[in-house]
């Protein structure tokens, strides 16, 4: 092979990497009628002038498989965490008790089971466009290379191609994981 080309395959790692771990906290955030504290991490509330995670505010709690409670820190947050909720799309209505809100976890109608497998396979679609970004940057990166030789440039072409097999099929696991959750009743 050729000394004066090198492609960086931990960089495209990395990248495609991050694509999947984006994809699974997509996936945390989708409810699939059991309670996770996880469900909560993408909303943000209101606090002391800035937006700031649920997590920051108050201590979250799983006491039981249907119910998640968030024992709000100050007192004078706890409406505006109570109306982060309401506003998150999540579908859940808050109950408040003094400073702690309890959030009970309704159980999935199929109909709504299915709607979240589509947003499912939409953020796993999602995810396969990055890793193919990154693919098409890789192999972009390798087209540019002066001087390499053609079996040069087949064999970085092929592990490119091979690094990014292994990322789609992890997505497509991850995917079908999260679908069987989801549609468990």
């Amino acid at each position: 092979m050729s000394d004066e080309f090198e492609l960086d395959t931990g960089d495209l790692e990395r990248r495609m990497d991050g694509a999947i771990t984006n994809l699974r906290t997509e996936f945390a955030s989708l409810r699939t009628g059991r309670a996770s504290a996880s469900m909560l991490e993408p909303v943000q509330v209101e606090a002391y002038g800035q937006m700031t995670p649920i997590n920051q505010v108050g201590t979250v709690n799983v006491p039981e498989p249907r119910m998640v409670t968030i024992n709000v820190w100050d007192k004078g947050l706890v409406n505006a965490v109570e109306k982060a909720i309401r506003n998150s799309g999540l579908g859940i209505n808050p109950q408040m008790n003094g400073t702690i809100i309890m959030l009970p976890i309704p159980e999935l109608n199929e109909e709504r089971r299915r709607e979240l497998t589509k947003v499912a396979a939409q953020y796993a679609e999602n995810a396969r466009v990055s890793v193919r970004n990154v693919r098409q940057d890789g192999m972009q990166q390798i087209k540019k290379a002066e001087k390499l030789a053609e079996d040069d440039q087949k064999f970085w072409e092929s592990e490119v191609q091979e690094m990014t097999d292994k990322h789609i099929k992890a997505i497509d696991a991850a995917l079908e994981a999260k679908q069987g959750e989801i549609m468990q009743v």
